[in-house]
């Protein structure tokens, strides 16, 4: 049995597949297994994926035969991992050569449900660096600990969840977290998953590791995409909202998902001018809709303790929702 199944998507990447699966040779070892999954790529990323896996040790080549979206690309590879760990990858990202054996040395020395990582940001030449933000490193800590306080960056805003290592029973139903990505979100899939992570695993820890290169500004990208898919923040964040009003812990986690969907609708309604016309219409009122939707007195004190900008921003999309349904 391998210790680490390495899951990776690839759809319509042609010309960045070659690097990301070299990066994958240089990390091969006898632990690791790779699953390759191609969601009905039309381009050459089909024929680039055969040549590869025929050579890449411990490799699986897996097909869609429509293209179904990176959570269903990523849930057919969990469900064919055979490894004690699991990670991701994204077919347009790569690794640092050994990355992955500081990763299971991490979480092995560590022994918790899952570990995050830094990483290194890559536009065009230029690099930075991406810090995780958790309070404390190299320690093994309560997920929860790590969702609030609602006015600061904490661990769910992190949503790479390419920059981390899970244990293979997170994704177990019965006595494990059940964990899959949701499979109807075309975007912000992976805050869902992060959320859920933060509120159904027992123990986590944060390391210094760097060695997963995320490469951003890339064409056909759906976070570069300013159509209607987009707007899938708003069922992401209220499947987060319902999960957290349901938890046991929903008095203290709630200000946190209010405030941050308050930040995300201020975000896209201040660029909306930048969506195709009938996508800017949805999204207000969506947005509006889903102002309506969150627990009064929580969006209230939230809409006061934010920045006037953005607190007007708000206040106008409700106001109008309120006077149109008026």
């Amino acid at each position: 049995m391998p210790k680490l199944s390495v899951i990776v998507p690839f759809h319509n990447v042609q010309d960045y597949a070659p690097d990301t699966l070299r990066s994958l040779a240089a990390n091969a070892r006898p632990g690791t297994e790779f699953i390759l999954v191609d969601d009905c790529s039309t381009d050459a990323t089909g024929e680039i994926l055969e040549r590869a896996a025929a050579g890449l040790p411990r490799a699986r080549l897996l097909r869609h035969e429509e293209n179904r979206g990176i959570s269903a690309a990523r849930n057919t590879g969990i469900d064919a991992a055979e490894g004690d760990y699991l990670t991701f990858l994204d077919g347009d990202d790569w690794y640092a050569p050994g990355y992955l054996d500081e990763l299971v040395g991490a979480a092995e020395e560590l022994g918790c449900d899952f570990v995050r990582t830094d990483h290194v940001r890559s536009t065009g030449r230029a690099r930075s660096v991406k810090r995780a933000p958790a309070r404390r490193r190299d320690a093994v800590l309560d997920p929860r600990d790590a969702v609030a306080p609602p006015e600061m960056e904490t661990m769910v805003d992190y949503p790479f969840v390419w920059a981390g290592i899970y244990r293979r029973a997170l994704f177990d139903p019965g006595e494990g977290a059940g964990l899959r990505f949701t499979e109807h979100l075309r975007t912000a899939e992976d805050r869902v998953f992060t959320w859920q992570l933060h509120l159904r695993a027992r123990t986590f820890a944060a390391v210094g590791l760097l060695g997963v290169f995320y490469r951003r500004g890339v064409a056909n990208s759906l976070t570069q995409i300013r159509d209607a898919r987009q707007l899938d923040f708003i069922p992401a964040h209220d499947l987060i909202l319902a999960e957290v009003a349901a938890d046991r812990d929903a008095e203290r986690f709630l200000p946190k998902i209010v405030r941050t969907y308050c930040a995300m609708i201020a975000f896209h309604a201040a660029g909306a001018h930048r969506y195709e016309s009938a996508a800017a219409r949805r999204l207000r009122h969506e947005s509006a809709a889903a102002l309506r939707r969150m627990p009064r007195e929580v969006l209230e004190r939230t809409l006061t303790a934010m920045d006037h900008e953005r607190a007007r921003t708000l206040r106008r999309l409700l106001g109008g929702a309120t006077r149109k349904a008026a």
